[in-house]
């Protein structure tokens, strides 16, 4: 329940799951999109209906004219007003289902995760709150349109997660037979060499650099899962044909709103503007050397191929220049590290209590406060505590959790986690997963090559099935949810 499967709650599924999914519910495609007629504006101003809930004809017109002023700040070609109305009510229209579910779900996102969200950024950059916000405002960006949509994404994000959990299961058979693919390839020599490990980090300056933020678009292009080796060959050549036209002067926005299958096509791929900790590592190691309007090489991610533009950047360490004529690195598999894996574990238990409809964060906390007191001063066993109270899957086990790992629970769980000393039980912390007291056992240090192995063959397959279980889940809300298009109709 608290291990992160980092690519789902990173922004790599986010964008590229999200990209397939929502295109595939959506019918649309970029270069055979079909706009229905355009009805005349009800008289009550209402664009459409999903479930009980109304979309505006202001609604859509405020998101056409955000496309519009993105579309224009780049000089790209506004296209029709038609095509553009209906991206936006189709968006509009996915977010709001996303939104019903997710109170369905018992799930919500509040002042304080978005504060905590900020906070995690701010920290990973080695800057302030007020430096994220002056670097935000200085990218010609609203503070508070910031924070709705760092809500929003952090929102989609636990629902997609949930989704993911309730339905995607690996098998140990199937890391084992993903791990015998990946050592074949290796052994045939058809798996290039890893590329060279990174420069050693500069020295620690007295005063850090300014969060590095990119505003980025891409042109995707997905693979099937489970597609044949001749169909991934297939669709690497055609983005292999758009990367080429780009090297000679083609438009990058006019080929993403041609060929590329993202939802954002239409906006020419733009992707939007983010602190680099809120974009995926895989698109950040692609583009954070880059410069404004410079495009990566073709990669690959489990969704499929991807050029990245760098459209705009703030702050960072300066980008070096270009290397004169680099060789292009041909696009590898899905590659397992090699050598030793040294970390440090800590043993830990924990006692969690979800929240919802009926217990919210206030009445979760207290609960815990309550617990924290009988084991803290009361002396009663954490682990009997934990089995009558505890609502996680680890409460029979006296809310045992192991062995962790780094990056295996949630920033907020790991954090204070790593604040505890052994024996030691925290006050009551909260997580996406609902509010918990921790407890830590003791640590030590691992050599963890083979389990890092298996988790990395655990997500990558996780990934790939995760995008085709979101796009099911989508469009069966879809069929299920009433929705009444009041904009459009078929001709």
């Amino acid at each position: 329940m608290l291990t992160v499967r980092n690519a789902v709650v990173s922004l790599l599924v986010l964008i590229c799951m999200v990209a397939a999914s929502v295109a595939s519910a959506q019918g649309l495609r970029s270069g055979s999109v079909q706009v229905p007629q355009r009805a005349l504006t009800p008289v009550d101003g209402i664009a459409a209906i999903v479930g009980k809930e109304v979309i505006t004809v202001k609604q859509v017109n405020q998101q056409v004219d955000r496309i519009k002023s993105e579309l224009k700040a780049q000089n790209i070609k506004v296209p029709e007003n038609p095509r553009l109305e209906l991206q936006a009510l189709e968006t509009l229209i996915t977010e709001k289902l996303i939104e019903q579910e997710a109170k369905m779900m018992g799930i919500r996102v509040t002042d304080k995760d978005v504060d905590e969200a900020i906070k995690i950024i701010a920290s990973r950059n080695g800057v302030s709150v007020a430096q994220v916000q002056a670097q935000i405002k200085a990218m010609g960006l609203n503070w508070n349109d910031y924070r709705e949509r760092l809500a929003r994404d952090i929102l989609f994000d636990r629902v997609r997660m949930a989704v993911a959990e309730q339905s995607v299961r690996i098998s140990d058979s199937e890391v084992d037979a993903f791990l015998k693919e990946q050592a074949a390839r290796k052994a045939s020599g058809l798996e290039p060499p890893p590329p060279p490990p990174p420069p050693e980090p500069p020295k620690p300056k007295p005063q850090p650099a300014p969060p590095l933020i990119l505003q980025l678009a891409q042109i995707f292009i997905a693979v099937p899962e489970g597609a044949s080796d001749e169909k991934v060959a297939e669709i690497r050549k055609r983005i292999d044909d758009i990367y080429a036209r780009l090297r000679k002067g083609a438009s990058f926005e006019d080929m993403a709103m041609q060929y590329s299958e993202g939802p954002e096509a239409v906006r020419g791929g733009e992707l939007g503007i983010r602190p680099a900790d809120g974009w995926p590592a895989l698109f950040v190691r692609n583009a954070s050397s880059l410069q404004p309007g410079q495009i990566s090489r073709v990669f690959q991610s489990p969704a499929g191929f991807h050029i990245l533009k760098v459209v705009r950047r703030a702050g960072g360490k300066a980008p070096e220049p270009p290397k004169p004529k680099p060789q292009p690195k041909p696009v590898t598999q899905l590659g397992v590290p090699d050598g030793p894996v040294m970390v440090q574990q800590t043993h830990a238990s924990h006692i969690l209590i979800k929240t919802s409809t009926v217990v919210n964060d206030d009445q979760a906390r207290q609960k815990l406060e309550v617990a924290r007191s009988r084991i803290v001063q009361g002396g009663e066993p954490f682990e009997d505590v934990a089995r009558v109270m505890s609502e996680d899957a680890s409460a029979p086990q006296g809310g045992d959790l192991g062995w962790l790992n780094p990056g295996e629970t949630v920033p907020s769980f790991e954090e204070a986690m790593n604040k505890l000393s052994p024996g030691e039980v925290s006050e009551p912390i909260k997580s996406p997963f609902g509010w918990h007291i921790i407890k830590v056992h003791e640590r030590r240090t691992q050599d963890m090559a083979e389990q890092v192995k298996r988790n990395y063959a655990r997500q990558a397959l996780f990934e790939r099935r995760a995008a085709a279980v979101f796009d099911t889940w989508l469009q069966q809300m879809r069929n299920q949810t009433y929705i009444d298009n009041r904009l459009f109709r078929q001709q």
